[in-house]
């Protein structure tokens, strides 16, 4: 009975063939490995695009074509350096948003966010960003959950809350704005 050189093994890097203990690793050897890692990734990838595939249906059937286009494309992600405000806010349902602001002469010139909640925070705090960029603070206190829930067209019920936590957020990083000097 001939002995295997190798083994197959999944591990951080993907898919990986690594010789056992006590072989050496042949250019032969490697050779059938690639053969056989080509032939066995190719019904993988299927798999996994298929699967991916009917994600991603499923996701746009339930949240609807603007969030999962925001969903896949997000937008002003990320924390600001030196803001002029900003505010962290927890819902009840333990998603944080963190809104920062920079705002000059009374314009919000940028917006950014954090979340540590679920796609759709994410979502609801990019378009509260999108909606204070480039309009007068006092136009941005009146954007509410219901403005962004217009924006996305909707949510399911069990994510509406997320819309009113980035309202939220945003007002109260508006509110903690300061002129600098």
């Amino acid at each position: 009975m001939r002995k295997k050189l190798y083994q197959f093994c999944w591990d951080v890097n993907g898919f990986v063939a690594r010789k056992k203990p006590g072989f050496p690793f042949s250019l032969t050897a490697t050779k059938k490995l690639l053969y056989q890692y080509a032939r066995m990734s190719d019904p993988f990838d299927k798999f996994t695009d298929h699967l991916q595939q009917e994600i991603n249906e499923e996701v746009i059937q339930t949240y609807g074509e603007q969030v999962y286009e925001r969903w896949r494309n997000p937008r002003f992600g990320g924390r600001m350096e030196r803001p002029t405000g900003c505010s962290r806010t927890t819902g009840s349902c333990g998603d944080t948003v963190e809104v920062f602001l920079r705002v000059k002469q009374g314009v919000v010139l940028e917006a950014s966010f954090t979340t540590t909640g679920c796609g759709s925070s994410a979502v609801c705090a990019s378009v509260a960003c999108e909606l204070a960029i480039g309009k007068m603070a006092e136009d941005v206190k009146d954007v509410t959950g219901e403005m962004i829930l217009e924006v996305l067209e909707g949510l399911p019920e069990d994510n509406v809350h997320c819309a009113f936590l980035a309202a939220e957020t945003l007002q109260a990083a508006l509110d903690s704005c300061t002129q600098p000097e």
